[in-house]
């Protein structure tokens, strides 16, 4: 006797239908999987012995065949219990049940309770594509699941819900996708809780704004990372699809919030230094996400930028200029997205003190080679802003002025960034930053006086083509936050200051 029920597996970003065939013959009792499962699946024949002897459902009797296709997938991780367990009660209690528009997801326990997967969205989204319309999930992923329309979507607690509601004795109610369900954003940080420092909250302004990578130079305790804290705070909220995205790639490597459904509010990833080039880029025998992908529609922190290992820092290069990184393994090829916003910090030399006047410096010029060396020129050429943020003085720190909130800057924001996607909506660019070369230069239109700073910007400070179209969308975004169709030279004077910074500690 042969039954076949549907799950679906992952690879990248991706999920592709499973069909779960499973063939029953004479001789001992026996379970074979076939169709390249990993360890994790064969484990899954444990599983779901168990599951049948805890809750008195019927296992197989004799020689049985499950087969995982397409054959030529590897299939990875315990999602495909539920519907392994599935096929076999086909063969009896379910028999007469029709399973064809069904799909089944999640990883069991020993007493039959489901345990919540990675990846429930993409795959969810798959088996829609499969002309599939009803689900089966974990209870905890029941909530994520429901975001895709068309589909009617069971969050299960126990096998034995699922069997009674497929035998028509207990029906689940099914899991409706709600906004509320996924909380509101609240910055750790608000502008107005930073003092001083209001060149470089302009220049986190205008990054915001146009979606440009930014560097940070300045002595200890300056408020660096505090600024940069506060980045998530003025961003304009997620767009739909934007959302869907970054909820997928959330989803399969496991940091989407067990109480949310969607990703409401843009990532903030701020990896340790010590981290490798592979924990950044993404990778494993079945390529997961790195942090470049976590951060992607949000924002990238590297916080004490020359600590990171010079590998782990030339992996961004090609993200920057691609907006996603491809992973290569034996077992195929898997693009991740990872457009995100750059934000680096760093010390101007070891000590942290040079070109200070609270302390001198006391490093010797080899260290302060070595520091600064471990940043190439390249990367350093793919971030847009370079900005000073000097020592606080005793009088900022004590002064009672309240400054502008994150709220009002976010409405600046919000209002640069909706001038830029009116503007490019026939290309499908969201922001300034976003813009190929090609297109900076057809979109980004100066008048005659800003074409003048330009090339004397162009020839004094011997500007890459790269620079050159770094500043023309910098300027562009400067010229939104002030209302202005066309980019004049005072635009171009203020996006040249925030990127010559490199000059004083980087030397040419």
């Amino acid at each position: 006797m042969m039954s076949k029920v549907y799950t679906a597996g992952l690879w990248g970003l991706d999920g592709f239908p499973v069909a779960v065939e499973c063939f029953a013959d004479r001789g001992l009792p026996n379970i074979d999987i076939i169709g390249l499962p990993d360890a994790s699946v064969k484990e899954a024949i444990g599983r779901v012995s168990a599951v049948c002897r805890n809750n008195a459902l019927p296992f197989v009797k004799g020689r049985t065949t499950v087969s995982l296709a397409p054959a030529d997938m590897k299939k990875a991780g315990s999602s495909y219990d539920l519907a392994i367990l599935t096929s076999l009660l086909k063969q009896n209690i379910l028999s007469e049940v029709s399973l064809e528009n069904k799909c089944f997801i999640g990883e069991l326990s020993l007493s039959g309770e489901l345990r919540p997967c990675k990846g429930v969205l993409s795959m969810c989204l798959s088996a829609r594509k499969e002309g599939l319309t009803e689900i089966f999930v974990p209870l905890e992923n029941a909530l994520e699941a429901a975001i895709v329309d068309s589909m009617t979507v069971y969050g299960v607690r126990h096998v034995k819900d699922m069997v009674r509601h497929l035998l028509g004795e207990e029906p689940l109610t099914p899991t409706v996708y709600s906004v509320a369900a996924s909380g509101d954003f609240v910055s750790e940080v608000d502008f107005a809780d930073i003092k001083g420092q209001e060149y470089a909250k302009r220049a986190i302004e205008i990054a915001a704004a146009g979606g440009h990578n930014i560097l940070l130079i300045g002595p200890p305790g300056s408020g660096k990372s505090m600024l940069a804290k506060a980045i998530p705070g003025i961003l304009p909220p997620l767009e739909f699809e934007e959302t869907v995205e970054t909820t997928k790639i959330h989803s399969i490597a496991g940091t989407l919030p067990s109480t949310a459904s969607l990703m409401q509010s843009r990532p903030f990833r701020s990896p340790h230094h010590t981290m490798s080039s592979v924990g950044l880029a993404g990778g494993g025998s079945i390529p997961a996400p790195g942090e470049l992908s976590l951060a992607h529609n949000g924002v990238l922190f590297l916080d004490e930028l020359p600590e990171y290992e010079k590998k782990s820092l030339e992996v961004l290069r090609q993200p920057l200029e691609d907006r996603r990184i491809t992973i290569t393994r034996a077992s195929g090829k898997v693009t991740f997205p990872a457009h995100f916003m750059l934000i680096c910090a760093m010390n101007p030399c070891p000590c942290g003190f040079y070109g200070s006047d609270q302390r001198p410096c006391t490093c010797t010029r080899q260290a302060m080679d070595r520091y600064i060396g471990k940043i190439s020129g390249p990367l350093l050429d793919r971030i847009d802003m370079h900005i000073e943020v000097p020592a606080i003085s005793f009088g900022e720190i004590t002064s009672s002025t309240r400054t502008e909130s994150s709220q009002i800057v976010r409405e600046r924001v919000r209002k640069a960034r909706e001038v830029a996607i009116k503007r490019y909506k026939n290309i499908g660019v969201a922001s300034n930053g976003g813009l190929s070369g090609k297109q900076t230069k057809d979109l980004c239109r100066y008048d005659e006086d800003a074409n003048l700073v330009l090339e004397s910007a162009f020839e004094k400070m011997r500007l890459s083509a790269r620079g050159f179209d770094r500043i023309l969308r910098l300027s562009r975004t400067i010229a939104d936050l002030a209302e202005s169709e066309l980019i004049t030279a005072e635009h171009i004077l203020e996006a040249v200051q925030m990127r010559s910074l490199d000059r004083k500690y980087f030397g040419e």
